[in-house]
């Protein structure tokens, strides 16, 4: 009996995740699915690749041997997919762009309304995140990132150039206006240490009142009046019931580029969406910078 890609796949996914439901998951299957898949391929090969204990699926040298073999062919069939896709000069057909959230509303939407208007055969799926989606595996053809390394693997281009700032409720910030020497209470992401030194030359008096794992979280408390919070300027500026604040000077923040997998850069799916996201980028730098901080 020969043994399947679909079952070898099986094979490598629960090898590296443990477990029938984190391998099922990865692939989108049940997790039934996957332990049949891995019996199959047991018996087409008539040797056990896994030890099942209580705690997962322990692959032996025989699992470990097949996941390696199996790992080179998934490359072989992504660089595959990858060249088909690249090959494809239609623009007719999938368009998969991934994206943070945050950026969706104010300037990925209107680019999309563009590019429905001229390229009405193109089926867009957006991917709203702020994790880094792995491209070469096509978990999306074109990646939209905030990031000061794009990937050294990839090709882009820069779309903007960004500056942060500190921003507040009206209220917080008349009261600073009035009170300079007040503490300032700052908002933070968990992802932060403490408040920007940039900020504790000229306010010292500063603490940190709340901590937030998330920035949809930040600017809510930030609009509640719970305290200052540093974010990206094109964000505070377009929150309604925020205002910039001197607390903290404008400061370089990470750039926002375009980037896709070079095989699929080429695709002219991917090159009409490009056409419409540059332009409308770069005519805005002025929303992203402050001309003034040089």
């Amino acid at each position: 009996m020969r043994v399947g890609w679909d079952d070898l796949h099986m094979v490598l996914m629960l090898v590296r995740h443990g477990t029938l439901a984190t391998a099922g998951q990865a692939v989108g299957v049940a997790y039934t699915t996957v332990a049949r898949r891995v019996q199959r391929a047991e018996a087409a090969l008539n040797t056990p690749l896994f030890d099942r204990l209580s705690d997962g699926y322990h692959p032996t040298e025989a699992g470990r041997a097949v996941a390696r073999y199996a790992a080179e062919m998934e490359q072989r069939d992504l660089a595959l997919q990858r060249e088909l896709a690249s090959n494809d000069q239609t623009l007719v057909g999938p368009l998969t762009v991934t994206a943070p959230e945050l950026l969706i509303g104010p300037y990925i939407a209107p680019v999309l309304a563009q590019l429905a208007d001229t390229e009405p055969g193109i089926d867009v799926s957006i991917r709203a995140t702020n994790d880094l989606l792995d491209l070469s595996r096509r978990a999306a053809d074109i990646a939209i990132r905030i990031s000061r390394n794009p990937g050294d693997s990839l090709t882009g281009l820069r779309l903007a150039e960004q500056h942060s700032a500190s921003f507040a409720a009206p209220e917080m910030a008349e009261a600073l206006a009035q009170n300079p020497a007040d503490e300032v209470q700052w908002i933070l992401h968990s992802s932060a240490l403490g408040p920007p030194r940039a900020s504790l030359e000229r306010y010292p008096n500063a603490r940190v009142r709340f901590r937030f794992d998330d920035m949809v979280a930040v600017i809510g408390a930030a609009r509640a009046g719970l305290g200052v919070a540093r974010m990206p300027r094109f964000l505070g500026r377009s929150e309604p019931g925020l205002v910039q604040v001197p607390v903290l000077p404008p400061q370089p923040y990470m750039d926002i580029w375009v980037v896709a997998h070079a095989d699929i850069w080429r695709s002219r799916r991917v090159a009409a969406f490009r056409k419409a996201l540059v332009p409308y980028f770069r005519a805005r730098r002025a929303e992203f910078i402050d001309a003034s901080a040089g």
